[in-house]
């Protein structure tokens, strides 16, 4: 039976970093997917990894990433990348957990970084307010950077269950990203993959039992 939610925040509620990772790439002439390339060499222990548990400021990863793309003989200030990391909020997605948050216990898990306003990372003060109703449907809400757990790592699913009172196999958990699901999965979480939101809601739906949008 399910009686949790769990969801992803950037590329799920949001639309992806990666495509605007890729616009940066493509205005500048850089090979396109360099900035997920760099972010998965070394994942435990990169540049990127480090900043998402806050174990490095942001001028320090700034200066770490660089160094991580001069290795591959390009340029790319870290900070560049942060300016990139707040997506547009998907309404479609929006509106399903707000249906959801009425009949069942919600809970978000997003990597992040302390950089921008809230969760989301946002960097206006609009988007920020728009964020902030959003993360008000969520009955817990668990931030790498201030836990200092980071997906992939079960610790982290381990957390956001404990948090909701609930156990594993009670849980749906959405993400972007396979390897982020894989460990839900394997602590008995029923889990989706974003890619075409469209389907992911028609995926979730059939699971939940009642009408997302």
């Amino acid at each position: 039976m399910v009686k949790a939610v769990i969801w992803d925040f950037g590329g799920v509620l949001t639309t992806s970093p990666f495509e605007a990772f890729n616009r940066y790439e493509a205005e500048r002439g850089l090979p396109l997917d360099l900035i997920r390339t760099i972010n998965a060499t070394n994942p435990d222990t990169n540049a990127w990894a480090l900043f998402e548990r806050n174990e490095v400021s942001l001028d320090e990863f700034d200066r770490l990433f660089d160094l991580e793309a001069h290795q591959r003989g390009y340029h790319l200030p870290g900070k560049d990348v942060v300016a990139l990391l707040s997506g547009d909020l998907r309404p479609k997605m929006v509106e399903a957990l707000r249906r959801i948050s009425e009949r069942l216990v919600t809970g978000c898990i997003t990597n992040n970084v302390r950089h921008g306003a809230g969760a989301g990372m946002a960097r206006t003060e609009e988007k920020a307010a728009a964020v902030q109703q959003v993360m008000g449907l969520f009955k817990v809400v668990i931030e790498s950077s201030k836990v200092g757990v980071r997906k992939p790592s079960p610790e982290i699913y381990r957390m956001a269950c404990e948090a909701l009172e609930i156990e594993p196999n009670e849980a749906v958990y959405l993400d972007d990203l396979g390897i982020n699901l894989k460990p839900a999965r394997a602590l008995g979480m029923r889990t989706i993959k974003v890619i075409d939101p469209d389907v992911a809601l028609q995926e979730l739906q059939d699971i939940v039992g009642f009408p997302l949008s």
